[in-house]
């Protein structure tokens, strides 16, 4: 409409007058709609960096009405998402399946980084070629708001043990950053600040394999892993690095094709989300006892902060040449290694601090034990 109006006003200065200098001021006039144009960005939308905060849903204002009715069957048959819900969930794809090539999900964690299940790239040839979907909800109807990446560099973790399902957790490095908007917003990992197991609105979403390609959602509860379990549950195939979600009678539940994807938690006090796990494995889909079993994002902090680079170097910097602002809360992690992983409680300030450790101090990675007591036939979700 700016362009038609422009075109019309030269049309205009054109036609009534003689002057020779008014076409160039109407070309100037043409120039400066045209700038006009290029940073112009659809309302319905806020385009823009990441300025270091997570876990917003800035188009789930007064949405509230996610299913939580412990009959519903798993995710594939609960609510349909509405567009810009779950702002960090990510659709990874093989360009050799048949359809839309949707293997698993993820969750956005910064502007070049997504958190993932080590087990969806088991059999994963050329990852390079793989691409990874942001802002989308329906796979088939990609909007404008979609940005589309490639997978730069896959990080699976290096004790990951397929039989056991044992720190089922991988890294995928973007080739390039995504753009932060009101439908693509980073989660937030927690550290060891955050008390997980008191947080009680927890949330699942995924694109299940199957007849639809929509995202779907389900509101689940933290379960008590020792009871879950117990010989009556998964009889002592959850690691200390599990979480367990859904309810104790089923009918509610992660599957087949939510692979990677987040389970997130409500802080109790504000408005944004903690990534608190990681889609991992189970036994069939949504069946009493038998909950869905997640990775705990809060395990692997210091192991995602490592695998990222955010750790500083050892080597002591000059008096003075650290950041003059520091990171909004929550505070650092018991490794006292504060890392620029956005952060909730964003304040104006934009610019990130890392923390320089004693010289000789390493930020430790978060590596659990190899051991494994008892294997037993997983489903791989």
């Amino acid at each position: 409409m700016l362009l038609l109006q422009a075109l019309a006003s030269v049309a205009a200065l054109e036609e009534t007058s003689s002057c020779s200098l008014q076409l160039p001021l109407a070309v100037m006039y043409l120039l400066f709609l045209f700038m006009l144009l290029a940073v112009y960005r659809p309302a319905h939308g806020t385009w823009d960096t990441c300025r270091g905060t997570c876990g917003l849903r800035p188009m789930a204002s007064g949405y509230h009405s996610v299913a939580s009715d412990y009959r519903m069957p798993h995710v594939v048959h609960g609510r349909g998402a509405p567009p810009g819900a779950w702002p960090w969930i990510v659709s990874i794809q093989d360009p050799r399946k048949i359809g839309t090539g949707h293997t698993c999900g993820g969750a956005l964690i910064s502007p070049q980084w997504v958190l993932t299940a080590a087990h969806c790239f088991l059999r994963a040839r050329n990852v390079t070629l793989w691409r990874v979907l942001i802002g989308a909800t329906h796979l088939t109807h990609l909007g404008p708001e979609v940005q589309v990446r490639h997978i730069k560099r896959l990080l699976a973790h290096q004790h990951y043990a397929a039989a056991s399902q044992q720190n089922d957790i991988a890294l995928l490095e973007l080739d390039e950053p995504v753009e932060c908007s009101d439908y693509i917003q980073p989660a937030c990992v927690p550290n060891a600040s955050v008390t997980v197991s008191d947080l009680k609105s927890c949330y699942i979403a995924g694109w299940t394999h199957g007849p639809s390609d929509v995202l779907h959602e389900a509101r689940v509860r933290l379960l008590d892993t020792h009871l879950i379990n117990s010989s009556r549950g998964y009889a002592g195939a959850i690691h200390p690095h599990n979480l367990c979600a859904g309810y104790p009678r089923g009918g509610m539940d992660t599957c087949q094709g939510d692979s990677g994807g987040p389970l997130v938690c409500k802080d109790n006090s504000a408005s944004y989300f903690w990534l608190v796990g990681v889609t991992s494995w189970g036994k069939g889909c949504a069946r009493a006892k038998r909950p869905g079993v997640y990775t705990s994002t809060q395990h692997f902090h210091d192991w995602i902060v490592g695998q990222m680079g955010l750790c500083p170097p050892e080597t002591a910097e000059p008096a003075g040449t650290a950041a003059p602002c520091k990171l909004p809360e929550p505070t650092p992690t018991e490794s006292d290694c504060t890392t620029p992983i956005p952060h909730p409680r964003p304040t104006k300030t934009t610019c990130l601090l890392i923390q320089r450790q004693p010289q000789g101090q390493r930020c430790p990675l978060s590596c659990p034990p190899s051991s494994f007591a008892r294997t037993q036939k997983l489903k791989l979700i």
